[in-house]
């Protein structure tokens, strides 16, 4: 195959040649490490059976506040893993961590939880791969930072865009190759209803599920049908809404690509303007600009009414003086200036030959598994040698917060400036007020100098 043959394939089967460039290095693991697996629900396993897959590993605890995920979590580990062994189960993180006998603890909770847990397996001489968000609020994060510093541990965020063999190609062959040009503008958008639209009925917790613990330092409101599992989301008391949700992974994945760090300015408006009866109080359209001075990074969601582009709904978009390079986490197609045609594109890796049972396996989101596997490998790597992943808690934490510092921006309705060196918002004491969300008792905010 020549490359003008190469160029114009644009089957999985010849992103996979491609990607075979990029594929992590391997390392050699003297003995299984110990896993910890805190959220035993839906990216919770997904991610677990992601590591079992690429690493000698004995998954040993299991923590879920929810008795039957809790219980179907472990009878699934106990059949993947290589010692067959069912897990411990706990019920709360704190007696899981006390053990003290963990190398990686995953922690795979909604958005509220992630700063408690993440800082006590520090604490614990563990490293941690924690979900995205970081954090719900600003402190949370610095203080996640903090301690994984002071610790010496490694912690990988899962924005698996940073890992995703398809995007991976697109910045090394557009971007790095400077095909696009000069680049002042990117488009990142979703255009998902996530959810959000309707009535969600107010329903007692279930039997099964602790719901006090379940709510932990987040606002106590009523449960509703939508609350658990996987329906929290549409409620700002447990994140940061779709911009917190979804904004965090196209703007990762921007930085990474263009190597960007703190944007110098921070705006954004919105609000409900649509779905007005709807029982979610997250935002149903919103425009943020992360600006860069001589580069705008500008996102729109909006949850209702027709997508602009239905081939990419989910994406970033980078315009450059020579061409438009388009990203996603299904494709990635490079229009040279003027060209209807894309000269260059790739799709997802998918590895079955290597890993049949992502064909069966429940809720699995197949095109992001590959993602998750390189996601781990660089994870290990670094836990190995001691280094930064290519997911670093402080790039999680940059990212993190510019969204929800666009999210504060809307609430005052003005534009905010980063003060990067004091962690502030410049000139703006109202605006810091809304850096640390209050904690419920009794829980107790965590601060980055007493971690």
């Amino acid at each position: 195959m020549n490359r003008r043959q190469f160029l114009k394939l644009g089957t999985t089967a010849a992103v996979a040649l491609s990607a075979a460039r990029y594929i992590p290095t391997t390392f050699a693991v003297e003995k299984p490490r110990r896993v910890g697996l805190i959220g035993t629900g839906w990216y919770g396993k997904l991610d677990l059976f992601r590591l079992i897959q690429v690493a000698p590993v004995e998954v040993v605890s299991l923590c879920d506040v929810d008795k039957k995920l809790l219980s179907e979590a472990a009878e699934m580990v106990a059949t993947r893993q290589a010692s067959k062994k069912k897990p411990r189960t706990y019920g709360d993180y704190r007696e899981m961590l006390k053990e003290r006998d963990l190398d990686i603890v995953l922690v795979e909770t909604p958005d509220h939880w992630h700063a408690l847990p993440t800082i006590e397996a520090i604490q614990a001489g563990a490293d941690v791969f924690v979900q995205k968000p970081v954090s719900v609020d600003v402190v949370e994060g610095q203080a996640m930072l903090a301690a994984a510093r002071k610790h010496g541990r490694v912690v990988q965020v899962n924005t698996q865009r940073r890992s995703t063999p398809h995007l991976i190609e697109a910045r090394d062959r557009v971007l790095k190759e400077g095909k696009l040009g000069r680049i002042g503008h990117v488009e990142i958008c979703c255009y998902w209803g996530m959810g959000r639209a309707g009535k969600a009925r107010e329903v007692p917790p279930p039997d099964h599920l602790d719901y006090e613990m379940w709510t932990g330092p987040a606002p106590m409101r009523p449960f509703t049908e939508r609350t658990h599992p996987r329906g929290w989301r549409i409620f700002m008391e447990y994140g940061n809404g779709i911009v917190g949700d979804m904004c965090i992974h196209m703007l990762d994945m921007v930085r990474w690509m263009l190597d960007l760090g703190w944007p110098k300015r921070i705006s954004s408006t919105g609000g409900i303007l649509v779905e007005k009866d709807a029982t979610a109080n997250t935002t149903d359209t919103q425009t943020a600009t992360f600006d860069y001075g001589d580069l705008q990074v500008v996102w729109n969601h909006r949850t209702w009414g027709d997508m602009p582009d239905p081939d990419y709904p989910w994406a970033a978009i980078f315009y450059g003086e020579k061409g438009t390079l388009k990203t996603s986490v299904f494709k990635y197609e490079f229009f040279e200036r003027g060209k209807k045609q894309p000269t260059l594109r790739g799709e997802p890796l998918f590895e079955y030959d290597k890993y049949p049972e992502d064909q069966t396996e429940k809720d699995l989101e197949r095109h992001v598994a590959s993602a998750i596997r390189w996601h781990w490998q660089d994870f290990l790597k670094a836990a190995a040698t001691r280094g930064r992943p290519v997911a670093d808690i402080e790039q999680g934490y940059i990212s993190s917060t510019a969204c929800i510092l666009a999210n504060i921006s809307q609430q005052l309705g003005r534009s905010l400036v980063w003060d990067v060196a004091n962690g502030r918002v410049a000139g703006d004491e109202e605006a810091n007020r809304l850096l640390r969300r209050p904690y419920r008792a009794p829980w107790v905010h965590p601060e980055p100098g007493k971690v």
